[in-house]
């Protein structure tokens, strides 16, 4: 999916909410373990229920990957119904990957050519050459970790680092990371996963990088704020991709529970619309 397909989207359907299937056996609605893939079932009863109300979907592979061959499964069943019935939605492999080169360029072709995933999530600590194999995929994205919303990140992202491109002070790494990782493509090919439990650096991360996606965790059940994150993370294409996964999927845990969830989409879609009039 391209930049200018992906802004139509969430003008078109007036959200810029990402759903997170991070679908754990443990906790899905128990009448669905009779099934012959309860995971599977349960993310196409969320999708079927939630698809009018957001603009893209976000397994997480880790829920998946604990099941052994079964979750894997699953998994391509999931994007294999995503991309047939609702190609105009954009996917994310949550996975967080990042090797170096010939091991980027491995995983690179594991979720863009043989699970058809748009995106992959990219921790960048091992530098360019760990991220570049991601880039060279025609309309598919890298979504590299910059400011995550867990209580850790304070443990490096936060750290003074020497800038040498800002000589006279010292900026979190964080910084540094926004700026260097964003050399490396475009705002075409490149997002950044911006925690929204940090809310109040959406200001500094729009300083360094203004026109760039990006994709945020932590509304919802992490605590994170829709309207703090929209008012200072938004830019004129919108620039925002906000995940919900336990406060939507796990709404309700009975036979209804699509239903629940459905709801829960829907508000947070009217209030996004809210501040979509806004640009």
């Amino acid at each position: 999916m391209t930049y200018t397909q992906l802004v139509e989207q969430i003008k078109k359907k007036q959200s810029y909410l990402c759903i997170g299937l991070d679908t754990d056996i443990q906790k899905i609605p128990a009448h669905l373990l009779n099934c012959d893939d309860p995971v599977f079932e349960f993310n196409k009863q969320i999708i079927d229920a939630t698809h009018e109300y957001c603009v893209a979907y976000k397994p997480n592979t880790a829920f998946y990957e604990s099941l052994g061959t079964t979750g894997w499964l699953s998994l391509e069943k999931t994007i294999q119904y995503l991309n047939k019935i609702f190609p105009s939605h954009f996917t994310i492999a949550d996975a967080k990957r990042g090797d170096i080169g010939n091991t980027s360029q491995l995983y690179a072709r594991a979720f863009f050519e043989t699970l058809e995933f748009d995106s992959v999530t990219v921790a960048p600590y091992m530098g360019e050459d760990s991220v570049k194999p991601f880039l060279e995929f025609k309309n598919k994205w890298a979504i590299i970790l910059g400011v995550t919303s867990n209580a850790g990140a304070k443990d490096f992202q936060f750290t003074k680092s020497w800038d040498e491109n800002e000589s006279e002070h010292f900026f979190p790494l964080f910084h540094k990371t926004l700026r260097r990782c964003s050399q490396w493509g475009t705002k075409e090919n490149i997002m950044f996963v911006a925690g929204a439990t940090k809310a109040e650096m959406f200001k500094e991360i729009r300083e360094i990088i203004p026109d760039h996606f990006l994709l945020v965790p932590g509304v919802g059940a992490q605590g994170g704020s829709l309207k703090d994150v929209s008012t200072y993370g938004m830019n004129d294409n919108c620039g925002l991709l906000v995940n919900s996964s336990r406060q939507i999927i796990y709404a309700g845990n009975g036979k209804d529970f699509a239903l629940h969830a459905k709801a829960e989409a829907e508000k947070v879609q009217k209030e996004m619309s809210v501040y979509l009039k806004k640009i």
